[in-house]
């Protein structure tokens, strides 16, 4: 078994590496070359093309095993996300910043609850409810990327501009919004009827807890160590914070990565605490995250769309999932002031998904609220919008009111 996970996790690390650097050149972001490679090691494809290298490279009895070792990389990679997170872009430019946010938001999660009435009698698990259904398709819906969203701003040129800026903000509004919301989903499976409200006031209060308890400790205390590198100690008491933080609300009955999020939230953003952490912990993601894709590879099938109308259907829930992105974020940034091109190529940088999409499409997977038939649609969804970001983007910042980083009109300074 051991042996086993070695080679599946030595494989996907290189294939991983392999297809990343060939989307880099493409223009794409790398991540995605690593999901391309997951799904490509899967039953979808090697699964395909030769069935015994595929149960020699990635056997169904390590699954388990493969499980584990992703969701360890994934509560480390929502950690660093929270260490990325900057309150402070979160404090300027409200007004407008939280009405594209919200718009970007509240869109794609009204068109996916609505879809979610014609999706419920074919791809909903025979017991699950319309209600946890319909929440985790719209609350699915109206993922940005973060992580995926900074890289192509970086890549593209607009980290300085009006543009870019508001992107980031809008897109750290949405990440805060989209784990509570998918905290909230997943209280409500996991509890009855009448423990549902105890789970929410559990993690209200908890985060109420961190950002008024917690933060300020880890505030003081580093502060009073800037001048100098964290040692040994102080990473070790952060980290097994971390593991704390991620085990409470794993119990509270919500889900390890919110715990994660949260806890690198507290930490102060450019603190040396924080740059430490990132530097030696983005490395071990180098190793773990490529288990997830490999895992979210075996549980993708895209034998299961067997026929055209699936297929269609896969397109509609595509095309739904750009509408309520690129359209709430568009008309919002619209009002605010912005140009269309500006506003246009705002809604295309939020309709990126990436690897939160996957993140929320597994936790919606192993709660059962969703079939595998739906998580591999919703997969080749998140692909899809992801590709589709960077060369739709650089056509429209070509334009000189995006590109020379000027705006014509300022509304959100």
């Amino acid at each position: 078994m051991l042996s086993s996970l070695l080679l599946a996790l030595a494989v996907v690390v290189v294939v991983g590496r392999l297809l990343s650097a060939v989307f880099r050149r493409a223009g794409q972001p790398p991540v995605i070359g690593e999901v391309v490679a997951g799904i490509l090691l899967g039953p979808s494809f090697l699964g395909l093309l030769s069935p015994s290298a595929y149960r020699f490279v990635l056997p169904q009895d390590i699954a388990p095993l493969l499980g584990v070792v992703a969701q360890i990389g994934v509560i480390i990679y929502m950690f660093l996300i929270g260490l990325e997170l900057n309150p402070e872009l979160l404090r300027k430019r409200v007004n407008a910043t939280l009405a594209i946010s919200l718009s970007g938001i509240v869109l794609p999660f009204a068109l996916g609850a609505g879809l979610s009435v014609y999706l419920y009698e074919v791809y909903a698990p025979a017991n699950v409810a319309f209600t946890p259904f319909a929440l985790f398709l719209g609350m699915a819906m109206s993922i940005t990327a973060f992580p995926v969203l900074a890289r192509i701003v970086k890549d593209i040129g607009l980290s300085q501009t009006s543009l870019g800026t508001t992107a980031l903000t809008c897109a750290a509004f949405d990440d805060v919004t989209a784990w509570c919301l998918l905290a909230l989903v997943v209280g409500f499976v996991n509890a009855n009827a009448g423990s549902a409200l105890l789970v929410g006031v559990l993690t209200l209060g908890y985060a109420v807890l961190m950002f008024a308890f917690v933060r300020p400790a880890v505030a003081r205390m580093v502060s009073g160590r800037e001048q100098q590198n964290p040692s040994q100690e102080v990473i070790a008491i952060t980290l097994v914070g971390l593991l704390l933080s991620a085990w409470l609300t794993e119990f509270i009955g919500i889900h390890a990565i919110f715990g994660a999020f949260l806890f690198g939230v507290v930490i102060p953003h450019q603190s040396h605490l924080a740059r430490a952490l990132r530097q030696n912990l983005e490395s071990l993601t180098i190793l773990l995250l490529p288990a997830f894709f490999a895992f979210t590879g075996m549980r993708t099938e895209v034998g299961l769309l067997d026929s055209g109308s699936e297929w269609l259907i896969c397109g509609i829930i595509i095309a739904v999932a750009t509408v309520g992105k690129l359209g709430g974020a568009l008309f919002a940034a619209r009002l605010t002031g912005l140009s269309w091109r500006e506003s246009s190529a705002l809604g295309v940088l939020m309709n990126t998904r990436g690897l939160m999409e996957l993140i929320v499409l597994n936790v919606g997977l192993e709660l059962g609220v969703i079939s595998q038939t739906l998580f591999t649609m919703m997969v080749l969804m998140a692909l899809a919008t992801t590709v589709a970001t960077t060369p739709v983007l650089r056509r429209l910042i070509s334009f000189p009111e995006i590109s020379d980083g000027r705006s014509r009109s300022e509304p959100l300074s």
